[in-house]
């Protein structure tokens, strides 16, 4: 069984926003960092945003002030909510959670949903 599995992604007109879901198969308090990334063809994988244990987030750049990203525990889903999109939004998103088990550094990675931002 996959553990992490993305919903949510779509066509989307520029200015529009997306909110973007993964169903987190593990148990979400054994996980270190929680978040998104993303990915267009030609490029490397890029941090979008993410959730450290403690609660804090780290931010790319591109998308500051733009776009939340939030844990519920109670429900083992990260969301990523996406406001006023680009054109270069455009990508596959990929939901990603990571661990420290038995001195180990295990990542997870969903199969990916893709966003297209087009008039």
């Amino acid at each position: 069984q996959a553990q992490l599995v993305e919903s949510g992604g779509g066509l989307v007109q520029p200015g529009g926003s997306l909110r973007l879901s993964c169903a987190v198969y593990i148990s979400m308090y054994s996980l270190n960092a929680m978040g998104w990334y993303r990915q267009v063809p030609g490029k490397e994988r890029e941090l979008v945003a993410e959730v450290i244990s403690g609660g804090s987030t780290n931010y790319a750049d591109s998308v500051k002030g733009r776009v939340a990203v939030s844990v519920d525990n109670a429900k083992n889903t990260i969301s990523l909510q996406i406001y006023s999109l680009k054109p270069e939004d455009t990508a596959v998103y990929y939901c990603h959670a990571d661990q420290y088990y038995e001195s180990r550094y295990l990542e997870y990675w969903g199969k990916g949903t893709l966003v297209t931002v087009s008039s």
